[in-house]
């Protein structure tokens, strides 16, 4: 039986909640973590809004229906609870480089907080991504580094398949203009 299946025979029973609230924290922590940081950016911020994504998981573990798997449901949460926080700071709904120049600094002094290896095309990478407005750059996160399908990303993001490609195709030319550009 896999973590997710055992996790949602747990949810079957209230009080069984608890048990499968803490499987849930400790093999979908991290990974929470990360999509939301790569929305909000700031690793204090994310871990604000992991934690609010928690308490909303908590809450609703009653509302689980099962009938999608659970990477996804909790996804949707933590990428809600941070596009709530970013539309709470209406100056971060487009994150611009030229605006935000300690973002470079981060990037280029390879700081452990973003975990990267200090490699350079990864940073480039990173630093075109930040370019992107707010739509894009969420769904590109989503289909290039958590690796989700479309119909996964609809799920999350309540959009339809072909908007999301749409997305995805004008972000990777984004991407791909602003790294040709090196």
């Amino acid at each position: 039986m896999t973590i997710e299946e055992t996790i949602k025979e747990l949810l079957l029973s209230k009080e069984s909640h608890p048990e499968a609230f803490k499987l849930i924290v400790k093999e979908y922590k991290e990974r929470l973590y990360f999509l939301i940081r790569k929305i909000v950016i700031d690793h204090d911020d994310a871990d604000d809004v992991l934690q609010d994504a928690f308490i909303k998981i908590w809450k609703n573990l009653e509302k689980f229906r099962g009938d999608a798997s659970l990477y996804t449901w909790l996804y949707r949460i933590g990428t809600n609870e941070a596009l709530t926080f970013l539309r709470r700071r209406k100056d971060a709904r487009n994150i611009s480089m030229d605006e935000n120049p300690e973002l470079i600094n981060l990037f280029e002094s390879g700081s452990s907080t973003f975990h990267i290896t200090g490699d350079d095309i990864e940073i480039a990478l990173q630093k075109a991504v930040l370019q992107l407005p707010e739509k894009q750059r969420i769904v590109f996160n989503l289909k290039y580094f958590e690796h989700m399908t479309y119909e996964e990303i609809a799920e999350v993001t309540d959009t339809t398949v072909g908007g999301l490609k749409a997305n995805y195709h004008a972000a990777k030319k984004k991407i791909e203009d602003i790294l040709g550009k090196r």
